[in-house]
């Protein structure tokens, strides 16, 4: 078991194999389909900077959040594994989630040394590694709003990295 702590550097995201079991810590964004397509516009028009978002070294989480709790939305929808090369480029360093994304996807990410991991719809185990919740930007979309969680060991595993998915 390999624990991350965001920010995550570049030599840790180096090391990371496909199949590595992770603890994540930290604080991380969690975004979906509505949100993470207005992220990237903030990243391609430079805006980002004039924002409370600090991508570097981050892990963006493929989820809502609501009093119910976090747990991984669908990796491949199209809005969501559209945003996956903006948010590389702009310093994401893992994309967690499920399901599986596309080989170019794949091929990108270790293009932009970045990795996908994947972590089991367990609601009840997140809601105890969750210690803070903060809505960061664009209130409007609700629990679809992008947050920011402040987690402890949010257990995953690297699902697609150095070219090579599981999927």
């Amino acid at each position: 078991m390999k624990k991350l702590t965001t920010p995550i550097r570049e030599e840790e995201v180096r090391e990371l194999k496909v199949g590595d079991q992770v603890l994540i810590s930290g604080y991380i964004y969690c975004g979906r389909d509505a949100v993470l397509p207005k992220v990237c516009a903030l990243v391609e028009s430079g805006e980002i900077k004039n924002t409370d978002i600090h991508l570097q070294g981050s892990v963006i989480f493929h989820t809502a959040v609501s009093p119910a709790g976090v747990g991984p939305t669908t990796s491949g929808k199209i809005e969501i594994e559209g945003s996956f090369a903006t948010l590389s480029q702009a310093g994401v360093k893992i994309h967690l989630g499920k399901g599986a994304i596309k080989e170019e996807t794949v091929k990108m990410l270790d293009e932009q040394n970045a990795v996908y991991a994947v972590i089991p719809p367990v609601t009840a185990l997140l809601g105890n590694n969750t210690l803070e919740t903060r809505l960061v930007a664009f209130p409007e979309l609700g629990m679809e709003a992008l947050y920011e969680l402040k987690v402890k060991d949010y257990p995953a595993i690297i699902a697609a990295a150095k070219k090579v998915s599981i999927y």
